[in-house]
Protein backbone atom coordinates (compact mmCIF):
# COMPACT_ATOMS: atom_id res chain seq x y z
CA UNK A 1 0.00 0.00 0.00
CA UNK A 2 1.86 2.86 -1.25
CA UNK A 3 4.61 2.80 1.17
CA UNK A 4 6.32 5.92 -0.45
CA UNK A 5 3.99 7.81 0.78
CA UNK A 6 3.06 6.20 3.73
CA UNK A 7 6.51 6.05 6.15
CA UNK A 8 6.45 9.96 6.02
CA UNK A 9 3.69 10.44 7.31
CA UNK A 10 4.09 8.06 9.57
CA UNK A 11 7.12 9.60 10.71
CA UNK A 12 4.98 13.22 10.88
CA UNK A 13 2.86 11.24 13.77
CA UNK A 14 5.57 11.33 15.95
CA UNK A 15 6.14 15.31 15.26
CA UNK A 16 5.78 17.65 18.47
CA UNK A 17 3.65 19.93 16.42
CA UNK A 18 0.09 18.88 16.67
CA UNK A 19 -0.87 20.66 13.32
CA UNK A 20 2.26 18.52 11.26
CA UNK A 21 0.11 15.29 13.48
CA UNK A 22 -3.24 16.08 12.37
CA UNK A 23 -2.20 16.86 8.57
CA UNK A 24 -0.51 13.18 8.85
CA UNK A 25 -3.28 11.72 9.90
CA UNK A 26 -5.77 13.03 7.77
CA UNK A 27 -3.31 12.27 4.91
CA UNK A 28 -3.06 8.80 5.96
CA UNK A 29 -7.11 8.10 6.52
CA UNK A 30 -7.71 9.19 3.36
CA UNK A 31 -5.38 6.83 1.38
CA UNK A 32 -7.09 4.31 3.32
CA UNK A 33 -10.03 5.16 2.34
CA UNK A 34 -9.11 5.76 -1.05
CA UNK A 35 -7.15 2.44 -1.25
CA UNK A 36 -9.07 0.76 -3.26
CA UNK A 37 -10.09 3.99 -5.79
CA UNK A 38 -13.51 5.77 -6.29
CA UNK A 39 -15.55 2.57 -5.96
CA UNK A 40 -14.42 1.34 -2.93
CA UNK A 41 -15.18 4.53 -1.30
CA UNK A 42 -18.07 5.37 -2.76
CA UNK A 43 -19.21 2.05 -1.24
CA UNK A 44 -17.95 2.37 2.60
CA UNK A 45 -19.87 6.45 2.11
CA UNK A 46 -23.27 4.27 0.91
CA UNK A 47 -22.59 1.72 4.13
CA UNK A 48 -21.62 4.95 6.00
CA UNK A 49 -25.18 6.46 4.84
CA UNK A 50 -27.13 4.20 6.01
CA UNK A 51 -25.67 3.70 9.23
CA UNK A 52 -26.83 7.50 9.74
CA UNK A 53 -30.09 6.66 9.16
CA UNK A 54 -30.34 3.85 11.16
CA UNK A 55 -30.24 1.17 8.73
CA UNK A 56 -27.77 -1.47 9.95
CA UNK A 57 -28.29 -4.47 8.12
CA UNK A 58 -27.87 -2.54 4.83
CA UNK A 59 -25.07 -1.09 6.24
CA UNK A 60 -23.80 -4.55 7.17
CA UNK A 61 -24.87 -6.07 4.07
CA UNK A 62 -22.98 -3.13 1.76
CA UNK A 63 -19.71 -3.88 3.70
CA UNK A 64 -19.59 -7.92 3.67
CA UNK A 65 -20.19 -7.93 0.06
CA UNK A 66 -16.86 -4.90 -0.09
CA UNK A 67 -14.84 -7.15 1.97
CA UNK A 68 -15.92 -10.14 -0.24
CA UNK A 69 -14.91 -8.78 -3.29
CA UNK A 70 -12.06 -6.48 -2.03
CA UNK A 71 -10.29 -9.02 0.43
CA UNK A 72 -7.51 -6.88 0.68
CA UNK A 73 -9.19 -3.72 1.58
CA UNK A 74 -7.96 -2.92 5.10
CA UNK A 75 -10.22 -0.12 5.55
CA UNK A 76 -13.82 -1.93 4.73
CA UNK A 77 -12.57 -4.59 7.18
CA UNK A 78 -12.57 -1.89 9.93
CA UNK A 79 -15.18 0.07 8.80
CA UNK A 80 -17.25 -3.43 9.19
CA UNK A 81 -15.70 -3.59 12.78
CA UNK A 82 -16.94 -0.08 13.75
CA UNK A 83 -20.49 -1.37 12.95
CA UNK A 84 -19.96 -4.53 14.93
CA UNK A 85 -18.56 -2.24 17.79
CA UNK A 86 -21.50 0.23 17.66
CA UNK A 87 -23.89 -3.04 17.67
CA UNK A 88 -21.79 -4.76 20.73
CA UNK A 89 -21.09 -7.67 18.70
CA UNK A 90 -17.58 -7.45 19.43
CA UNK A 91 -16.21 -10.80 19.05
CA UNK A 92 -16.89 -9.93 15.26
CA UNK A 93 -15.36 -6.37 15.57
CA UNK A 94 -12.45 -7.73 17.01
CA UNK A 95 -12.48 -10.36 14.33
CA UNK A 96 -12.32 -7.82 11.52
CA UNK A 97 -10.37 -5.29 13.74
CA UNK A 98 -7.29 -8.38 13.42
CA UNK A 99 -7.82 -8.78 9.27
CA UNK A 100 -7.66 -5.17 8.75
CA UNK A 101 -4.69 -5.33 11.14
CA UNK A 102 -3.04 -8.03 9.24
CA UNK A 103 -3.55 -6.15 5.97
CA UNK A 104 -2.29 -2.61 7.25
CA UNK A 105 -0.54 -3.10 10.55
CA UNK A 106 0.05 0.91 10.88
CA UNK A 107 -3.54 0.88 10.87
CA UNK A 108 -4.17 3.01 14.25
CA UNK A 109 -7.37 3.14 14.17
CA UNK A 110 -8.46 -0.92 13.75
CA UNK A 111 -6.01 -0.92 16.62
CA UNK A 112 -7.70 1.43 18.49
CA UNK A 113 -10.81 -0.44 17.98
CA UNK A 114 -9.10 -3.96 18.76
CA UNK A 115 -7.85 -2.34 22.21
CA UNK A 116 -11.80 -0.89 23.09
CA UNK A 117 -13.55 -4.42 21.58
CA UNK A 118 -11.42 -6.44 24.44
CA UNK A 119 -11.76 -3.78 27.12
CA UNK A 120 -15.40 -4.41 26.01
CA UNK A 121 -15.39 -7.49 26.82
CA UNK A 122 -13.03 -7.13 30.11
CA UNK A 123 -10.30 -8.78 28.47
CA UNK A 124 -7.71 -5.61 30.17
CA UNK A 125 -4.35 -7.56 29.23
CA UNK A 126 -5.16 -7.86 25.54
CA UNK A 127 -6.67 -4.43 25.46
CA UNK A 128 -3.62 -2.92 27.28
CA UNK A 129 -1.61 -4.44 23.83
CA UNK A 130 -3.40 -3.07 21.68
CA UNK A 131 -3.74 0.56 23.23
CA UNK A 132 0.11 0.02 23.11
CA UNK A 133 0.64 -0.78 19.49
CA UNK A 134 -1.63 2.10 18.18
CA UNK A 135 0.65 4.60 20.49
CA UNK A 136 3.48 3.66 18.74
CA UNK A 137 2.16 4.28 15.88
CA UNK A 138 0.39 7.97 16.99
CA UNK A 139 2.17 8.43 20.38
CA UNK A 140 0.24 11.76 21.01
CA UNK A 141 -3.30 9.93 20.75
CA UNK A 142 -4.24 11.34 23.90
CA UNK A 143 -7.55 8.67 24.08
CA UNK A 144 -5.06 5.42 23.73
CA UNK A 145 -2.72 6.82 26.53
CA UNK A 146 -6.05 7.25 28.63
CA UNK A 147 -7.52 4.16 27.42
CA UNK A 148 -4.53 2.35 28.21
CA UNK A 149 -4.27 3.84 31.76
CA UNK A 150 -8.02 3.05 32.55
CA UNK A 151 -7.39 -0.45 30.95
CA UNK A 152 -3.87 -0.96 33.35
CA UNK A 153 -5.68 0.39 36.43
CA UNK A 154 -8.86 -2.14 36.10
CA UNK A 155 -5.72 -4.72 36.32
CA UNK A 156 -4.74 -3.37 39.45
Amino acid sequence: MQEPLIAPLLEDLKNIDESVRNSATQALWRIWFEQKGMLGLKTIQRAQSLLDVGNHADAEATLTALVQSQSDFAEAWNRRAVLYYTQGQYQKAIADCETAIRLNPVHFGALHGLGLCHAALGNYPAAIEAFRQAIAIQPYALANQRLLLECTMRLG
